[in-house]
């Protein structure tokens, strides 16, 4: 696999704590893997056997209700973690939303590599405590926000996560997203209609708060616009 030192998330990925010796130490242990869309890279109730990095991709989480329906708990994007490390089963799915690369290792490999480097260990801390408050944003985002509210919250949050470029469109701190994904996949992530999707993209470019100069790209015109369509303000 590519050196660690040598990865394109390494500056903001859990091991950007470590040294260069440990990040060679890493990379013996690692492993690249690459998925298309729709594979699954941890089965719910399955042991807990992998953990790792996403490289590149979004990935989602998910856990099958009783009725047999898929519900989505949240999404990975590069940098982030996936996996429960010093756990004996995985709790719930993960399953790329596009062709996704990640970075992968054996638990029981990786929770002795942490075990050794307790800089690592806070990294992994501080990301699942971060992770609780994005499911908990997430739970209410789905469970209690309406449709206007759900894409807006959603573009926000891809704001945050995806790099970003600034444009010159007569509006200050404008800035552009390339979506990893289409509408359809928005529409499955947040538990709507592709059509309820699109008309909701519409009508925040009739506002002129956003703009969509093409079917994957997204121009946040006005944040504080977009924050009171989430219900953030």
């Amino acid at each position: 696999m590519t050196r660690c030192s040598e990865c394109a998330v390494r500056d903001r990925a859990i091991c950007q704590s470590l040294c260069e010796a440990d990040l060679e130490e890493l990379s013996r242990l690692g492993r690249h893997q690459t998925l298309e869309k729709g594979q699954a890279l941890l089965w719910e109730g399955d042991e807990s056997l992998l953990v790792g990095n996403v490289v590149d991709g979004v990935l989602k989480l998910c856990s099958t209700t009783s009725a047999g329906r898929d519900q989505t708990l949240g999404t990975f994007y590069p940098s982030d973690f996936l996996g429960r490390p010093f756990a004996s089963t995985t709790p719930h799915s993960v399953i790329a939303v596009t062709d996704a690369r990640v970075c992968t290792f054996t638990r029981s490999a990786f929770d002795g590599f942490a075990r050794k480097h307790p800089d690592l260990e806070h990294k992994l801390l501080q990301r699942t405590l971060s992770e609780l408050d994005r499911a908990r944003r997430w739970m209410l985002l789905l469970g209690s926000k309406s449709a206007t509210e759900r894409v807006s919250a959603f573009l926000l949050d891809l704001a945050s996560r995806l790099p970003a470029e600034p444009v010159d469109q007569g509006s200050d701190g404008a800035i552009r997203l390339e979506l990893p994904f289409g509408r359809q996949e928005i529409a499955d992530l947040l538990g709507l209609t592709i059509e309820t999707v699109s008309r909701q993209i519409t009508q925040l470019k009739h506002d002129r708060i956003i703009d969509t100069p093409s079917r994957r790209a997204i121009v946040i015109l006005d944040r504080a616009g977009l924050e009171a369509c989430a219900g953030e303000l």
